[in-house]
């Protein structure tokens, strides 16, 4: 049916039969390859912004095409009443590369948060008693859609059309020790934080911070939670960027990039908190089956074969130096450049981020605006310095005009 209409046409049906949650670009993709998508009429974008930071490892890597479709045809789902020999590999796997014991699958990030949240309840109470179940998370988080998620994220935007929210949340400043230190009591279960906020623009957690928090949590017995959702699976140049300051959470949630595109999600856990739920406490229907542990699999087989991860730290390097002579030729236009890897934020002297965004995009380019004066840059981890110049090229254009 697809092929027979008309990118209007879809549009059209688009917004007679999807609940508008999106705003919604006037643009239809139809195929991907590497760092490139193609719309309906066959135009040829830059893709710079990876579905949000989920295709980690390119579109459509022959690798994880393969994957999935020879599991396709094996077995694409299974109850998690039984044991799956995919996601028992997968799972050693993460556990090695996060330096965890034990892993819940899901199959997003809101979900892989919402469970680390109800493993921290679930530990405070059996810690300390039934009032141990307050969470401190960080003003300009985002941690999910969900109640629960969506109370963690300490903005105010996301948060009122759904009020009442769900109690015992608290937030505090980033980068702020001692506003956090005043704000730990008996009652607290666990801290939250992303180790670079991605939804507020690119703001990351100082490696003094991040050690400082270990240590309070440490010190008063509570837990820490690593908000790995955007930042991780090797964006930063490594597998997670909180590794990037020499910490260990005792959860660790996963997402967006572990599967390339296909939904999954994960919560790792180590020490007690890895042995706190137990059967009947959580579940979920589709996490963890064959065909999503086949792309992940898949997924991390790309990103060492490649050395994808040397590549974000090489390619995210020539990236922002080349951004900053830019921001040197063009004065006050731009005021910072921030992130590790090929996790950057650029902070714009103007509100005028979203007609960047725009005008990038009928250049070719994807990318993204966060709030009114941010642009922020997720491209897939194999780009190569040809594609930087390509955006480089069409952002100082932009400028320009």
């Amino acid at each position: 049916m697809d092929n027979l209409l008309n990118s209007e046409q879809i549009e059209k049906l688009d917004v007679e039969n999807v609940m508008g949650t999106y705003a919604r670009q006037p643009i239809v993709f139809v195929r991907g390859e590497g760092s490139c998508l193609w719309d309906s009429n066959g135009n040829e974008y830059l893709d710079f912004l990876s579905g949000i930071s989920v295709v980690q490892v390119g579109h459509c890597h022959p690798k994880v095409a393969e994957a999935i479709a020879n599991q396709a045809k094996t077995l694409m789902h299974v109850s998690n009443l039984f044991h799956n020999p995919l996601q028992a590999r997968l799972a050693a796997r993460l556990n090695a590369l996060a330096r965890m014991d034990k892993v819940f699958f899901c199959n997003s990030g809101a979900e892989a948060n919402e469970c680390a949240l109800k493993i921290a309840r679930k530990w405070g109470k059996k810690k300390r008693g039934l009032d141990c179940f307050e969470i401190i998370t960080f003003q300009g988080s985002f941690h999910g859609r969900t109640m629960g998620t969506v109370t963690a994220t300490a903005q105010s935007k996301y948060q009122t059309p759904f009020e009442p929210l769900v109690p015992g949340f608290i937030y505090s400043p980033l980068n702020d020790l001692a506003a956090l230190d005043e704000l730990i009591t008996e009652q607290t279960c666990a801290v939250m934080i992303e180790p670079i906020q991605g939804e507020s623009g690119v703001k990351p957690a100082s490696p003094e911070f991040l050690q400082g928090i270990q240590a309070l949590c440490t010190e008063a017995e509570v837990l820490l939670i690593l908000d790995e959702v955007q930042c991780g699976m090797g964006r930063t140049g490594r597998f997670l960027a909180s590794q990037r300051a020499g910490i260990t959470g005792d959860i660790v949630t996963l997402a967006k990039g572990i599967a390339d595109g296909f939904p999954m999600g994960a919560c790792l856990a180590r020490g007690d908190a890895a042995n706190v739920l137990v059967p009947g406490d959580h579940g979920s229907t589709f996490a963890g089956q064959p065909l999503a542990c086949a792309a992940a699999m898949a997924t991390l087989d790309v990103l060492e074969e490649e050395h994808l991860l040397e590549n974000a730290i090489t390619i995210g390097n020539y990236l922002k130096e080349h951004l900053q002579v830019i921001q040197r030729d063009y004065t006050g236009h731009i005021t910072e450049i921030r992130g590790y890897g090929l996790m950057i934020g650029i902070e714009l002297a103007k509100n005028n981020a979203r007609q960047l965004v725009q005008e990038l995009l009928h250049a070719g380019v994807v990318a993204n605006a966060v709030g009114e004066s941010i642009i922020r840059l997720l491209p897939p981890l194999n780009i190569t310095t040809a594609d930087c110049d390509q955006f480089l090229k069409a952002f100082q254009m932009v400028l320009a005009q």
